[in-house]
């Protein structure tokens, strides 16, 4: 039976940037002292604008088309917004694959003209970074942990995982790179030792170690 996975995406805040004249602003001989007025790179009617523009373009089941593990993925696209307001140089900062810092290129790529950012009413070239947050799950299995799929280094970082059909005793995992105790039927403690990212493949031991998912977890620093 073919796996059939469920997905979406959570738009986190973005950050701006702004290329910036060093002396303007500055106090002028024979002028008053004034503080200059800055005014951030902006989405046509805003926040909210943008975020329904996300919301209307992204294909959040990328991931899973392109046959990701389950999981979570912070996907980070950098661009720029240049003083009349189109969108240039739209990069990846990160690197996860399946499709998903392809995709926020994409839909950034097509957002047509900004509002530039300024400084005392002049237009600047503004730097943004914008994270969108790939989650994918899966109908057939499940991993419960602590954050989800989320490990911390040099800690027991205990572990629930369930599959449709199939008993929590013929549940196995295999994780490399880790040290893994099996606490009970369904449970284990998995210890890792560096940050990073690390996969999971859970397997049903009644029948040969047959694949029944693969899920990746962040890893972080305790």
């Amino acid at each position: 039976m073919k796996t059939i996975f469920t997905a979406c995406f959570l738009i986190s805040g973005m950050l701006t940037f702004a290329q910036v004249n060093p002396n303007a602003g500055k106090k002028l001989s024979g002028t008053k002292d004034s503080t200059p007025v800055e005014v951030e790179a902006s989405y046509p009617g805003g926040a909210a604008a943008w975020v329904k523009f996300l919301q209307k373009n992204l294909k959040a089941d990328v991931p899973i088309k392109n046959d990701a593990p389950i999981g979570q993925y912070q996907a980070i696209v950098v661009f720029i917004v240049d003083k009349d307001g189109s969108v240039s140089n739209v990069k990846p900062a990160t690197r996860f694959g399946y499709g998903m810092e392809d995709e926020v290129v994409r839909v950034i790529e097509m957002s047509g003209k900004w509002i530039p950012a300024t400084r005392n009413g002049i237009p600047l070239k503004a730097y943004r970074k914008q994270p969108i947050t790939f989650v994918a799950t899966s109908e057939y299995f499940a991993i419960e942990a602590s954050k989800p799929f989320t490990f911390f280094t040099n800690t027991d970082n205990e572990i629930t995982v369930t599959a449709r059909k199939i008993k929590p005793e013929a549940i196995a995992i295999n994780v490399p790179g880790a040290n893994v105790t099996r606490l009970s039927d369904g449970k284990f403690i998995v210890r890792v030792n560096k940050v990073g990212r690390i996969n999971i493949e859970v397997v049903n031991s009644k029948k040969d170690d047959k694949l029944i998912g693969v899920a990746s977890f962040e890893v972080l620093t305790n």
